[in-house]
């Protein structure tokens, strides 16, 4: 776990990508269940993107909820590059290439996302 409040925590997504989720805490199916955890989702996605746009300069931010395996509220998000092993598809999708690994450098990354969902 990276972070973790009274309403979600904030785990990382085993790729070589930058990848984050954030889940609600509470057992709320659906992003509409309860409008102050989503907003708080949404509060931390969007400081999510901001920070991975200015460490990791990606080509593109992927936001996805699809929770069909896990029924649960939580959302992804993820850095994407042109030389990633999925682009342009989703990280779901087929493999396009043998990609750059972004993993290197994930711990660093983690310590500025901390240090700005404190501010």
């Amino acid at each position: 776990m990276i972070y973790e409040d009274e309403i979600c925590f904030i785990k990382h997504h085993s790729s070589t990508i930058p990848w984050l989720e954030i889940h609600a805490k509470s057992e709320q199916k659906e992003l509409s269940d309860d409008l102050a955890t989503t907003e708080h989702i949404f509060h931390l996605a969007l400081k999510i993107e901001k920070a991975m746009i200015d460490f990791y300069k990606p080509t593109k931010i992927n936001h996805a909820s699809f929770a069909n395996y896990l029924p649960k509220a939580h959302w992804h998000i993820m850095a994407r590059f042109t030389d990633d092993s999925h682009y342009p598809e989703s990280m779901w999708g087929a493999k396009q290439r043998d990609g750059k690994d972004y993993s290197n450098d994930f711990d660093k990354f983690c310590e500025y996302l901390l240090d700005k969902l404190k501010s």
